[in-house]
């Protein structure tokens, strides 16, 4: 809120918010389907963001992909096209998640086991998988803001894919562990240049 008015407008906004749902953090568990890693409570996901966060960031790019837009339906606009991320497992969490977007067309479906987020060595408790953020980033154009940019991977997804991108996160600790992540893929990406 007080970052994205001081912005230039965008191509795309590609983010996650806190859904308010309380899932900031989780407790080490094990299973055969790999089990969660430990992550401590913060409290970041005990509400949803403002509303005037949402019209901020449609105000300040041209397109937007929001994922947890289930849970923001109340104030976003109707929309044509949905992105659902299917889990690959069906177990006690949810099966899978829906973004949604400012675009025309019809609704597209992303298949990715969410043990690929053990294979990102996930440093976040929402992390998204890598892959499925890059099939984010790929279906847009330019420039790319995260205002919940959390462990960065729409970032690194950007780095990879040749596009600039900028990231605003509250958490300090987070924003220490993006750009790490975000700076790792920029010498990657140099370096198969």
């Amino acid at each position: 809120l007080e970052i994205l008015p001081t912005l230039p407008k965008v191509d795309c906004v590609i983010t996650d918010p806190p859904y308010g749902i309380g899932r900031d953090g989780s407790v080490r568990t094990t299973s055969r389907h790999g089990g969660r890693k430990a992550h401590e409570f913060m409290g970041w996901d005990a509400k949803r963001p403002d509303d005037l966060a949402f019209e901020l960031m449609r105000a300040k790019s041209r397109e937007q992909i929001i994922w947890g837009g289930n849970y923001f339906a109340d104030i976003l606009p109707a929309t044509q096209k949905w992105l659902v991320w299917d889990k690959g497992q069906r177990i006690m969490q949810s099966d899978g998640e829906l973004a949604w977007t400012s675009f025309d067309g019809a609704l597209r479906i992303y298949t990715q086991n969410r043990v690929a987020l053990m294979q990102d060595c996930a440093e976040h408790p929402t992390q998204k998988p890598l892959s499925l953020m890059r099939w984010c980033v790929a279906m847009t154009a330019g420039e790319v803001l995260d205002p919940f940019m959390g462990s960065g991977t729409t970032g690194v997804a950007c780095m990879q894919l040749g596009r600039k991108f900028i990231g605003i996160e509250i958490e300090p600790k987070y924003f220490e562990i993006a750009c790490r992540r975000i700076e790792d893929a920029q010498r990657q990406s140099r370096m198969f240049a």
